[in-house]
């Protein structure tokens, strides 16, 4: 190339990074123009209507309203806190630590009643009971007071007095009690123990503070039981602090070893989590149990220790929320939290299944089509894909309670007569033996006999749809007596339904009454003979070959929810094979 050419071509780059740059502060300025515009529109519309709409306007409120429109069309997770609202946002996503009585409550039919009691804290100490009605708060009288209403009442500083009036059956006169509040701390960790096949159980509901080190004193009481394998149950865990779950990945991971990574916007923020220190179990057979309902931390802990083939993961394909937030202080106490980036496990996917950036015209949401799913690779070469939550090696399939047994509980007539069976039962078996005898649950269903517990089956919303469409096209006089046949043979059918369903009614049952004399932890022993996912595990661990074939992806454990295309008539649906 000649001298001058080569001078004529270096100053064309040149040129040409001076248009780029250009370009870019232009694009920065513009953005800035952008923004300092719409703030001040935003500002001169909410002076102007304070001032002269025709009634007097809550402003805070008026702001609240407006940055929840303006966020809702991000995503869930991101979300303007005014200072009011601080103390339950910490509650929520922070600790569970308050000053109150240790009690839940609820509302139903403008009265107030005590949902449960926690064990060791002042309500359980000064024998107040799940079922009975609060009166009075501090000569409160709650009649058609809310729960989160009468909560606020309970709550306040450690060592004050609650004064408290109680109507509870058998009782002729109201109950008076004093109580002083105390600091209520709910755990993360809700149980921990030894189960069938000598394994040890940890149950993990959140990911708050010092949610790691609860997992590690539970690991380090059970590990003196020489357990023969450990199952961390993270069902119905809606997450929480992402560090806490690269934490308790670390107890299970060697040093050194990639957990999870977030990349978003703002490249500052990008990071990628790895453990730092020696595993307290390393070597121990690991499941970890999850759900639908398993989300955000609890998938990153499930997805790495998966794609790490480390873990067996068990139960139902979980959430799929891939993003990571961070909180933001604004003026005046109140703050922001934003949705900054997406994460990514070990094998490199991001398991969030909803697809907040590309919405329909009417603003719904979409999946992403499992056409468009991409497939990774656990360390071993296991095959995993993305965008759907993380899929379990081995699949549970989900038991629905019984039109008539979600009747029941939803009409408090589980919960009642549980209240009443606390009355005449002084004491009980243990949670892992007691169970009702057959004659117990016949009392129950006499005691349903003057209780209002209609409900539609499936089957009559199906027939009452027949009967509309029929009418509509005037043909249903040519169908009436069989349709009023079958109507018939339904509602007989229905009335066997205490009986056809006795099992998963008795289980609920027996769980409520086990929760009124052994609270929560009792609960969790009740249900352990019931739990098919539970089981499962134990089955795993014991049998070595299966355990070791599913972690080497032998056979049908070499890919774990590959989407496939299922025929339906002349279409194609996407499914998820399991």
């Amino acid at each position: 190339m000649k001298k001058g050419v080569a001078v004529k071509y270096r100053g064309l780059l040149i040129s040409a990074g001076i248009i780029v740059l250009a370009t870019g502060i232009w694009s920065f300025s513009d953005d800035l123009f952008q923004i300092s515009k719409n703030l001040e529109v935003f500002a001169s519309l909410y002076k102007e209507v304070n001032i002269n709409y025709v009634d007097d306007i809550n402003s805070a409120k008026f702001l609240k309203t407006g940055a929840d429109a303006m966020l809702e069309g991000l995503d869930p997770y991101t979300e303007f806190v005014p200072e009011s609202e601080i103390e339950d946002y910490k509650l929520h996503y922070v600790s569970t630590q308050y000053g109150g009585i240790g009690a839940g409550v609820f509302a139903r039919d403008n009265k107030v009643y005590v949902s449960n009691v926690f064990e060791g804290f002042p309500a359980q100490k000064a024998d107040v009971r799940p079922g009975d009605q609060v009166l009075k708060i501090n000569d409160i009288t709650l009649d058609g007071k809310n729960s989160e209403q009468v909560s606020s009442l309970l709550k306040g500083s450690k060592g004050a007095g609650v004064k408290m009036v109680f109507k509870r059956d058998g009782e002729d006169k109201p109950v008076e009690k004093t109580l002083i509040r105390d600091e209520i701390k709910q755990p993360n960790v809700s149980y921990y123990g030894m189960v069938a096949g000598n394994m040890g159980y940890i149950k993990l509901d959140r990911f708050l503070e010092n949610s790691a080190q609860e997992v590690t004193d539970a690991l380090i009481a059970l590990k003196k039981n020489n357990p023969n394998g450990m199952i961390l149950d993270l069902r119905s865990n809606g997450g929480g602090i992402l560090q806490e779950a690269v934490k308790i990945v670390n107890l299970f991971v060697p040093k050194d070893v990639e957990v999870v990574s977030q990349k978003g916007k703002v490249k500052e923020k990008n990071f990628t989590y790895k453990t730092i220190a020696a595993p307290l179990a390393g070597d121990m057979p690991l499941v970890v149990l999850v759900n639908s309902r398993s989300a955000s931390a609890s998938e990153i802990v499930a997805g790495s220790l998966q794609d790490l083939d480390r873990a067996i993961i068990i139960g139902q394909r979980s959430y799929g929320k891939g993003l990571v937030q961070q909180t933001f202080p604004l003026p005046y106490n109140s703050l922001v939290k934003i949705t900054i980036a997406k994460y990514y496990i070990p094998s490199g996917r991001c398991i969030q299944e909803l697809d907040y950036t590309h919405r329909k015209d009417d603003g719904t949401v979409l999946k992403v089509a499992d056409s468009l799913l991409h497939e990774f690779k656990t360390k071993d070469g296991r095959s995993v894909y993305d965008g759907s939550g993380i899929y379990p090696d081995i699949f549970i399939k989900r038991d629905l309670f019984a039109n008539i047994t979600q009747t029941l509980i939803s009409k408090f007539y589980i919960f009642d007569y549980a209240t009443k069976y606390r009355l005449s039962h002084p004491k009980i078996a243990d949670p892992k033996d007691f169970a009702l005898t057959d004659a117990e649950y016949d009392d129950f269903v006499k005691y349903l006999a003057d209780k209002n517990y209609t409900y539609n089956t499936t089957s009559e919303k199906v027939l009452a749809a027949l009967k509309q469409e029929a009418t509509k096209e005037k043909q249903f006089s040519q169908i009436q007596a069989e349709y009023e046949a079958l109507k018939n043979k339904m509602a007989a059918n229905k009335k066997n339904d205490l009986q056809l369903h006795k099992e998963e009614i008795k289980q609920t049952l027996e769980n409520e009454i086990v929760g009124r004399y052994y609270f929560e932890k009792g609960r969790y022993e009740a249900f352990f003979k019931y739990d098919k996912e539970l089981a499962q595990a134990v089955k795993t661990m014991q049998d070595k070959q299966q355990l070791a074939a599913i972690l080497k992806g032998d056979g049908n454990y070499k890919v774990i929810g590959k989407p496939v295309l299922a025929a339906v008539g002349d279409k194609k649906e996407e499914t998820t094979k399991e």
